[in-house]
């Protein structure tokens, strides 16, 4: 069986992070769409919310679950029998950032990396400029989910 992890903050999940689940969930046997938990920063959503709107975001797929992880990526696709890491780039920069990270992330433990291109009406589409639009008023309900929309209308 073939079992990847798609990582993230997903602080909120978007619709670019929808993207990447949908392509990933049709390439893989199961996916773990798996929120990173690190109780020193600060994020607009929990660790419970964060992975609520997951769940909802993952509910059409049957090979889609939800997971959380604090430490190592590597030790948690390890600890999941995972050994691909799926990342979705937006930009050369993006590029740049993920390869160094990749490169450590099979030097030590075996694990590949799986670079998803997101779509191009997708590219410029990121959690934090979605919750700074939606501090500042402003309209992002076509980069979230209608779910994850509402969850952002209630904290603003």
């Amino acid at each position: 069986m073939s079992r990847a992890v798609f990582p993230g903050t997903f602080d909120p999940p978007t619709v670019g992070h929808l993207d990447i689940v949908t392509r990933a969930a049709a390439a893989f046997d199961e996916v773990i769409v798996a929120a990173g938990v690190n109780q020193s920063k600060n994020r607009l959503f929990s660790p419970d919310e964060r992975v609520e709107m997951l769940t909802e975001l993952a509910a059409p797929f049957g090979n889609v679950r939800i997971g959380t992880f604090e430490g190592l990526l590597v030790d948690y696709c390890r600890a999941e029998g995972a050994g691909v890491i799926v990342k979705g780039l937006r930009s050369a920069a993006d590029y740049d950032y993920e390869l160094q990270m990749a490169q450590l992330n099979r030097a030590m433990t075996g694990v590949d990396t799986l670079f998803m291109p997101t779509r191009a009406e997708n590219g410029f589409i990121s959690s934090s400029w979605v919750k700074e639009i939606a501090r500042l008023g402003g309209d992002v309900s076509s980069f979230v989910t209608p779910a994850v929309h509402s969850r952002l209308l209630a904290k603003f």
